[in-house]
This record gives C-alpha cells, structure tokens and sequence, in this order.
C-alpha cells in the first residue's frame, strides 16, 4: 500500500521488528502509531478502504495494523464482529492482536460475551488473547460478574502471548475485584507458570495496596 510507505520511518521499522518476534524484518514498513492512527481516521472515511479491508492476508504488519484500527472505528455492531471474525485468522503478533479493540463493544456487551466465550475457546492464539482482552476491557468494573474469571481460566494453552494475555487480566482483576479473584490464586486454579506471572504483574501495579502484594507474594508457587 503506497500511502503507507509516504509515511515510513525506517528506523522504527527495525525498532518494531525486535520488539515482534517471529514477523520477516522485511514485513515492516515503519509507520509509527500515532501517525498510523491519523492515517486511519482519514483512509476510513474513503471508498477505498472497504477494498482494503476484503484483501486479506495482507503482506505488511503495517497493513495488519491499520486493519485492526478501521475495524476498530467501526460503528455497526453486526458489521464488525463479521469483520473481526474475518481478520482474526490473520493475525499474527500481539501487536495487530491489541491495538484492534472495536469502540463499539461498550454498547453491545451482553451480545458480545457470546462471541467472546467463542473467541476465547478458539485454539487460534492471537483469537483467544483477542478473547480474554475484551474480556479484561469491558467486564472487570460495572458489568463484572464473578463467573466471567472461569472465562479467562479456561484458557489453558502453552502459547506464550495467551499466557501473559490471562496473566495481565488475573492482575488487573485483582486491581478492580480483589475479593472475587484472590481465591483463584489462593486455591491454585490457574496453570504455575501463569499464576507466579499474574502475582507478578499485580505486584507492579500501584492500584494494588502493599498489604495485598505481600499476602500475593506469599501465595507464590515454589519451583
């Protein structure tokens, strides 16, 4: 895509390429974010990005990236999750996977849990982490309810980028429902390696208070 090379900063072309592992260096154009996002508002407005939108797979990450900003932007709920189910088999790295977070989610959540329990179930990694972080987006404040941690839970996969994924939501629903997601390290419900992560992460994070970090740390599972 033409436009997308006028806007190429090679530099951070290979900056981004070691911070995604597995993508060909030669996959990165090098379109910061801020300038893609920008890019994204006004291509979405043009007849030519329906065009763009049905040619999948495309050849750049930089491509795979504005994708999951114009279907971010879009405003019919039916229309997108067709466009999400679409794109998701294409996905390949974690940041297409999170930068694509559709705003029009936040007014469809009950209609949307039940993609999401299908997302998550999916043996696809980025579609799963996909899952999980609609999950942590839209239901850990007003919508929460307890049985929605099984959801996050039953991701059991040995994939790294689903792993940390559980971890970062088990975090930061110790941050927002402490009392409903401590039993779920208490009673050793998720995998090692994931359980140690989310104590991790929770015990970086200011909203967690020292006395909870403490008691986390002592839930610690010794290798």
């Amino acid at each position: 895509m033409q436009q997308l090379f006028q806007l190429q900063d090679k530099e951070y072309a290979a900056f981004q390429a070691k911070l995604t592992p597995g993508i060909p260096q030669e996959s990165f154009i090098g379109v910061r974010v801020p300038v893609l996002r920008q890019f994204a508002k006004q291509f979405g407005k043009t007849p030519e990005h329906q065009q763009f939108m049905q040619t999948l797979p495309h050849r750049y990450y930089d491509e795979n990236m504005l994708h999951g900003l114009l279907v971010s932007q879009m405003r019919d709920y039916d229309a997108c999750i067709e466009a999400m189910d679409k794109f998701l088999p294409y996905i390949d790295n974690w940041a297409v996977c999170d930068i694509t977070s559709p705003r029009i989610f936040a007014k469809h959540k009950e209609q949307l849990m039940n993609k999401i329990h299908q997302w998550v179930a999916s043996s696809h990694t980025y579609t799963c982490r996909f899952g999980i972080e609609m999950l942590m987006s839209h239901y850990l404040d007003a919508d929460f309810r307890p049985e929605y941690l099984d959801i996050a839970a039953s991701a059991r996969s040995d994939e790294y980028y689903v792993k940390m994924m559980v971890a970062w939501y088990f975090a930061t629903a110790l941050a927002k429902q402490w009392d409903a997601t401590v039993p779920y390290l208490e009673n050793k419900v998720l995998a090692p390696w994931t359980h140690n992560k989310t104590i991790q992460k929770a015990r970086e994070s200011y909203r967690i208070t020292p006395e909870q970090k403490e008691y986390l740390n002592a839930l610690k599972i010794k290798k």
